[in-house]
This record gives C-alpha cells, sequence and structure tokens, in this order.
C-alpha cells in the first residue's frame, strides 16, 4: 500500500523560470536538476525541512503528452486556472509579509478558514498555490496568529 507522498508534478511554461520563482521567490531548495530524456529535463523543488517530498516543474509535451494535449494543458496555463500545492508556513501572515516583499503576487492576503489561515499566490506560470498556517487540534478558525 501506499506509505507517503514522494513527488508531485507542476506544469509549468518555462523551467528555468519556474525553478528561479520556487527558489529565490518561495524559497524552496533545488533538489534536481538533470537530462531526462531526449530534450527534457527533470527539475524538483522541495521545502529546506523536507526533501523526502518534491515537487516537480514539468513543460507539457512529448513524450509525456501528445502535442495536442500539450497546447491544451499551455493555453490551461496561460489562461491561469491550474491549482497547485498547498504550502505550509508557521505565521501566514509573517509568510504573506515576506513574500510580498520577494514579488509574489497573492490573488488573496491571509484569511481565517476552517483549515487555517490561508492565502492564495500566483506562480510566474499562472498557476495558484495556497500558503497554509494548519490550525491546531481544537483551535477556531478566527485570524490570529497562533
Amino acid at each position: 500500500m501506499i506509505t507517503a507522498v514522494n513527488t508531485a508534478t507542476v506544469w509549468v511554461l518555462d523551467q528555468d523560470s519556474a525553478k528561479t520563482f520556487f527558489t529565490d521567490k518561495l524559497g524552496l531548495e533545488v533538489r534536481m536538476d538533470v537530462p531526462f530524456g531526449e530534450g527534457m529535463r527533470w527539475v524538483t523543488v522541495s521545502a529546506k525541512g523536507q526533501p523526502e517530498v518534491q515537487i516537480t516543474l514539468m513543460v507539457p509535451g512529448p513524450p509525456m503528452m501528445d502535442p495536442e494535449s500539450a497546447q491544451q494543458l499551455t493555453s490551461l496555463l496561460a489562461k491561469g486556472v491550474l491549482i497547485g500545492c498547498t504550502f505550509t508556513v508557521a505565521d501566514c501572515h509573517a509568510a504573506f509579509a515576506e513574500l510580498s516583499a520577494r514579488g509574489v503576487t497573492f490573488l488573496q492576503e491571509p484569511q481565517p478558514r476552517p483549515w487555517g489561515i490561508s492565502a492564495t499566490l500566483r506562480d510566474d506560470c499562472g498557476t495558484v498555490h495556497e500558503i497554509l498556517q494548519p490550525h491546531h487540534q481544537g483551535q477556531e478558525a478566527t485570524g490570529q496568529n497562533s
């Protein structure tokens, strides 16, 4: 049976640009950046304290998919309608301020939610991600830092 998540995919338009965004702006670390097949690269990033869970930054195209499907996915990326990852933070308000100062575009400022305090951002390819300060058990969504 499944015991853990190892790798998740975020589709990107340009691996170099995405790698810069995820490392320089979000503060993740590069785990791998190696050639992978003809004209492909395997680029992964992860949180500094969680190297066992990686995000692969993949450009739509062969051999993963046919050209028509790649064009459709590229169009969805360009429209900004794809949902990416939820990143855990210790303090959503502080992370929002720091990431905003680094030039990250937020679609929504920190808001209390039933699952924690959350803010949504858009990466440089248009994908929407969340930063989340999860509530500890028994804590309510008040909008205050824990």
